[in-house]
């Protein structure tokens, strides 16, 4: 049978397959440790649970509106407003099935063939897929690591063409951690504005921040800013919901509408007990998630220091999201290695230990390590890893 054009172009993700290495060994009985995972390692909280249980029980089984219940938008609605002092109505308002159902269907919306979306690198896998199979063309715009692997106004202006129509920022950053200042993104929404540009922000990650660092949103620097912007956020890594798939995007009235309409001829609507476990989300205090993220920032605290001692590695610390991304490259010419993925590749299968080349994110020197699993594992992989770079590089 004979496939379309559009999906021979996209690349696999390199995190599910590594993710599915790793379980495949784990399965065949090795002792295998994971630090590939893009999800919390702890559960959804019980009181979730129980509201999305409830609601089936009392019958909220049906379809709701594609763009999701009236309810859930006024919680997010409610959330903008005590997070960001952002305010949006609910038909600038579109919940989704997840987060990245939410990116897809943005670009969908947006893009025509040929229009160009500068996409920072380091990058979130998908950005560069889902603008290709929207008849995009991703422009790969590389960040320096000295800058904590921030684009900078000189830098985005000196890719945007006449074909440009909209660029991604991502805070805090998967796969970096990288956190974008208040001034650095009036500086890029300048930019914007130049060029008359829409600013796709990604902000799933925004209650995972630390070291006493905050999140802003571009949306919030001006009313201009604001009006060019579509946020896209969710519950899967605040709350630990990953599997319930529920996010939304907040923006153009028309590019909402416009969204909830492709939708409609796609998924329906978000699965409805899942957006009654949101609710329940929304509408408790954070102890929750506060109690969370200070658990992976004791973790990030105490492997730092740890990773900084391999030989032939640096990285740049994270301020947000739950993941490192030190620079292997020196370890990997040390140890005979042609390429990092090669490194990566061989770190799993002589040590058991599973990271996540960085090639998949547009940054060739680097790994992806995730501390969204517990302490002892963390530094138990960081042992196995510097056994490997030692017997590698002696």
């Amino acid at each position: 049978m004979k496939l379309a054009k559009r999906v021979k172009t996209l690349t696999p993700s390199s995190t599910l397959a590594i993710t599915a290495k790793a379980k495949a060994l784990k399965a065949a009985g090795h002792d295998v440790i994971g630090l590939g995972a893009g999800e919390p390692d702890f559960n959804t909280p019980s009181f979730i649970i129980d509201a999305a249980a409830l609601s089936m029980k009392e019958g909220e089984t049906k379809y709701t509106p594609s763009g999701g219940l009236p309810k859930l938008k006024e919680a997010i609605i409610e959330k903008f407003k005590q997070d960001q002092d952002l305010t949006y109505t609910q038909e600038e308002i579109m919940v989704s099935s997840g987060a990245k159902h939410a990116l897809y269907t943005i670009f969908q919306a947006i893009l025509d063939e040929g229009d160009e979306v500068i996409v920072p690198a380091p990058y979130w896998v998908s950005y560069p897929e889902q603008i290709k199979l929207a008849g995009g063309q991703p422009v790969v715009l590389p960040a320096q690591e000295k800058n904590e692997f921030k684009i900078t106004k000189a830098e985005l202006s000196a890719a945007v063409t006449s074909k440009t129509k909209a660029f991604i920022i991502n805070s805090p950053s998967n796969p970096t951690g990288g956190l974008y200042t208040k001034e650095e993104l009036q500086t890029l929404g300048e930019v914007a504005s130049e060029h008359d540009l829409t600013i796709i922000s990604d902000e799933i990650y925004e209650k995972l921040v630390y070291d006493e660092a905050k999140h802003y949103s571009v949306a919030s620097v001006s009313d201009e800013l604001k009006k060019r912007t579509i946020i896209v956020n969710g519950v899967s890594k605040s709350h630990s919901m990953t599997g319930w798939r529920i996010g939304y995007a907040a923006g153009d009235k028309e590019v909402i509408e416009a969204m909830s309409s492709l939708a409609s001829h796609s998924t329906s609507n978000p699965t409805t007990p899942a957006q009654y476990g949101a609710l329940a989300a929304y509408n408790a205090d954070e102890s929750a998630v506060e109690e969370m993220r200070q658990a992976f920032e004791e973790r990030l605290n105490k492997v730092y220091e740890q990773l900084l001692e391999l030989p032939g590695v640096s990285c740049v610390k994270p301020k947000g999201a739950f993941y490192l991304f030190p620079n292997v490259k020196a370890a990997a010419d040390a140890g005979g290695f042609a390429t990092v993925d090669d490194w990566a590749a061989a770190l799993l299968d002589e040590e058991k230990v599973a990271v996540v080349p960085g090639s998949g994110f547009g940054a060739h020197e680097n790994v992806r390590l995730s501390y969204a699993t517990s302490l002892s594992l963390l530094e138990e992989g960081l042992e196995r890893i510097k056994r490997f770079i030692e017997r590698t590089t002696a």
